[in-house]
């Protein structure tokens, strides 16, 4: 059997590739599912797609129609699928339920570290030979307050690193977890934790409750120099909002790894193309922000664990198994 995966980077392409050996053919493509290639896939049970694949009700009929009976995700995320209308059509969903926490976490510290210490502005000002240390003072993060959004095990392992910089934690989340209790950290209201925290790191699932979860109204509650950091899913953060308080002046740093309108334009090349998106070109021009394209999760420790469990439920489909990782079991 062939499988067709969508949407895959160069360099997960090797990873990919050495996974399936020995299992099943897999054909990797550059492009994107969306209702325009979605007619590639015409032949092929499976599919594997990535994070920002078109699976709305169009795109699962074309691959219903063209035979496919599985689709493979490789992210966590799974809100770009209309599960709904899977089901209908007996297509079989499969995602990857966990990876390596430490690649977002991580990556969430980059941004926050970045946008405080003026790390991008220093690099540019140096490769001109400006060496002029105007505009780039920081503030140490000991000591200070990170309210951290969704303690799950991303938000853990960030709690974690907040801990070893000796950080006040502030949690926020549907239920406590007891690890992050053990560091110290006080489980507090939505509003209570933007009020006081100097930091503000997302890491909660997008889904209708949390869409625009810092929205107008959150950010008006945060500090005027706070860090908002956003490494999980672009629906959580209103932009419009966003750009409305950093025109305003406020915010020390806003570091975004997503961004709620990236479908379209995230992992391609746009540089030569006018740009379309109004509020991503005026907040990209903020000094303040630093915006990078849907990267917190792209390690080779990651990426390697997802392209492993995707491989695994591939073999759990054509076995008639299920795992947890299977969100529409096979009719």
């Amino acid at each position: 059997m062939e499988i067709l995966a969508f949407g895959v980077q160069a360099d997960e392409k090797p990873l990919i590739e050495r996974a399936f050996q020995g299992h099943h053919a897999i054909r990797c493509l550059g492009v994107f599912l969306t209702e325009d290639t979605a007619p590639i896939a015409a032949g092929h049970e499976i599919v594997s797609t990535s994070v920002n694949a078109d699976l709305g009700a169009p795109v699962l009929s074309t691959l219903a129609s063209g035979g496919t009976r599985m689709i493979a995700q490789r992210s966590t995320g799974f809100n770009n699928i209309d599960l709904d209308v899977a089901e209908r059509l007996g297509i079989t969903v499969a995602r990857v339920s966990y990876y390596s926490p430490y690649a977002v976490a991580e990556f969430a510290w980059a941004l926050a570290m970045a946008v405080n210490r003026r790390i991008v502005r220093a690099s540019n000002r140096t490769r001109d030979f400006d060496f002029r240390l105007d505009g780039l003072m920081g503030r140490d993060m000991h000591g200070r307050t990170a309210g951290v959004l969704g303690t799950g095990k991303i938000g853990e392992a960030f709690a974690r690193i907040a801990h070893g910089f000796g950080m006040r934690l502030l949690g926020w989340d549907i239920a406590e977890n007891p690890a992050c209790m053990q560091l110290g950290m006080a489980y507090v209201t939505k509003e209570q934790l933007l009020a006081e925290s100097d930091l503000v790191t997302l890491h909660v699932p997008l889904m209708p409750e949390t869409r625009h979860l810092i929205d107008a109204d959150a950010l008006k509650t945060m500090r005027d120099d706070a860090i908002l950091i956003n490494s999980s899913r672009g629906g959580l953060v209103d932009t419009a909002a966003l750009v409305h308080e950093l025109r305003a002046g406020r915010f020390t740093g806003v570091g975004l790894d997503v961004y709620e309108a990236e479908a379209g334009l995230f992992f391609l090349d746009r540089s030569l193309e006018p740009v379309e998106d109004d509020t991503l070109a005026r907040l990209v021009t903020f000094p303040n922000v630093l915006v990078t394209s849907h990267q917190a999760y792209y390690t080779e420790d990651a990426v390697g664990q997802i392209v492993d469990t995707t491989v695994r439920n591939v073999l759990d489909y054509t076995a008639g198994r299920r795992s947890e990782n299977v969100l529409v079991p096979r009719s």
